[in-house]
């Protein structure tokens, strides 16, 4: 039995550096990422970065990675630096605090 690639769920560990606190971020990735159908969190960081785990097919992971370079309008991404892992089968998309 073969499975195609669209079935297969990955996980993105993603830390976006810039001008992405205090500018909605975490609210407009929770909007994006729940249209999109992923499961997962987002929270800010002490350091200024926001963090975030998308779980999801890898083709909806990247248009939600490719969001992240661009963010809300008042937002100013600078760096976005993604990790793969092994899914844990989360539910829903939460922010974090």
């Amino acid at each position: 039995m073969q499975t195609s690639s669209e079935s297969i769920i990955v996980r993105a560990h993603v830390f976006v550096s810039g001008q992405v606190q205090g500018v909605g971020y975490r609210y407009s990735t929770q909007k994006q990422a729940t249209a999109l159908g992923l499961q997962g969190w987002v929270k800010n960081l002490t350091d200024g970065r926001v963090e975030a785990v998308f779980e999801g097919h890898q083709d909806t992971i990247d248009r939600m990675i490719q969001w992240c370079y661009q963010g809300p309008k008042s937002a100013q991404p600078q760096d976005v630096i993604i990790y793969f892992e092994e899914p844990e089968g989360l539910q829903g998309f939460e922010i974090r605090y």
